[in-house]
């Protein structure tokens, strides 16, 4: 037991000590492009935290895999070099054993990974996004652009949408029938959510039949759609990523503005993204049963990192072709971390041979 918590806090402690030295680095370097606007808005240093803290979601998310890996690897070198992967080896701790109980560490990674991607960091984005909107000077606003987008059959063009996604202004929706002929167009000031439903004020919808068209107002109607709060602020967000939930609503004919392979690679990549800790800490694995006195240790330190690398290369290529179409969604989101998992097990498995 001794043993295995030594092994765990000396993974977890160098897994940390690397996220929070690579988030750091990206905080630094985006509140260099931002801390001059947010003084001269006369936010002071309580606007410069209030910001850091609300991209500190994304941040995790994108540092927890190369933290893994350099963590791992760190850990892995140092338990080499003192001997202790020796002292367990020779007290019959296999090196599966000793890779085993560093997965907690990763696993815990895992975990607060998709706790980031999937709730914290969707809530911290429109919040930040609306903030910054709301202190720029008046002078500076610029208005913003219409968004287009379907809900289920009908096309939507909507002006603007609230932080909280329940009200969106300017809305103008065309319905088609089944061969794509546009029947009715409806143009509202104003839609509200109300927790259970979309309700247009003041429409003025215009039917459509062959040459003819005729008009009519009504005070409110009901909007009968798949449409959320969070799918109307993923679609009128700034380049937001789709959590798994709002991917599937947009698959079941919920607010979408890109093709379905983009929302199908996402839903398969909110399961798989976690997993990258777990391979990366695999990929770091081989360095616990290096000889550091000959050299290998080095050999095994470089060519952990340059797979950690090329991992990530590959993987947003490939997630890049997913989203494209094409590639499959399922090969495009799990064929890397299966293709260098299988390598990094491969290689300890010689090692260990």
């Amino acid at each position: 037991m001794k043993l295995q918590l030594y092994v765990l806090k000396t993974v977890a402690t160098r897994i940390l000590g690397a996220a929070l030295i690579l988030m750091s680095v990206l905080q630094i370097l985006d509140l260099l492009d931002v801390t001059s606007d947010i003084l001269d808005r006369g936010l002071g240093m309580a606007g410069v935290g209030y910001y850091a803290a609300l991209r500190l979601p994304r941040l995790f998310e994108q540092v927890a895999p190369i933290a893994v890996l350099a963590g791992g690897l760190f850990a892995f070198s140092q338990l080499a070099r003192e001997s202790a992967i020796v002292a367990m080896r020779a007290s019959g701790i296999s090196g599966y054993r000793i890779v085993g109980m560093a997965v907690p560490a990763a696993v815990a990674v895992m975990l607060l990974d998709a706790l980031c991607g999937q709730v914290l960091a969707p809530r911290a984005d429109p919040t930040l996004a609306d903030w910054w909107r709301n202190t720029t000077p008046v002078a500076e606003r610029k208005e913003p652009a219409p968004r287009t987008f379907r809900a289920g059959a009908d096309l939507v063009i909507g002006a603007n949408a609230s932080a909280d996604g329940r009200t969106i202004t300017g809305v103008t929706i065309f319905r088609r029938d089944s061969k794509g002929i546009l029947v009715e167009k409806v143009e509202a000031p104003v839609a509200r959510y109300d927790g259970k439903a979309w309700t247009l004020e003041q429409p003025k919808t215009t039917r459509f039949a062959g040459d003819l068209s005729q008009a009519s107002t009504a005070a409110a109607t009901s909007w009968p759609t798949a449409l959320r709060p969070q799918d109307v602020q993923g679609l009128f967000g700034d380049d937001s990523m789709p959590t798994a939930a709002s991917a599937r609503r947009a698959l079941e004919n919920g607010g979408s503005d890109r093709p379905e392979s983009f929302y199908a690679t996402h839903l398969q990549a909110a399961f798989a993204s976690p997993f990258v800790s777990l391979v990366m800490l695999l990929l770091s694995a081989p360095v616990a049963l290096a000889n550091f006195r000959s050299g290998q240790g080095a050999v095994l330190l470089t060519g952990g990192l340059a797979a950690g690398l090329m991992f990530l290369v590959a993987n947003g290529m490939l997630t890049a072709l997913g989203e494209s179409g094409a590639l499959s969604p399922f090969l495009a989101v799990w064929a890397a971390p299966a293709i260098f998992g299988a390598l990094a097990v491969r290689t300890f498995l010689a090692l260990e041979g």
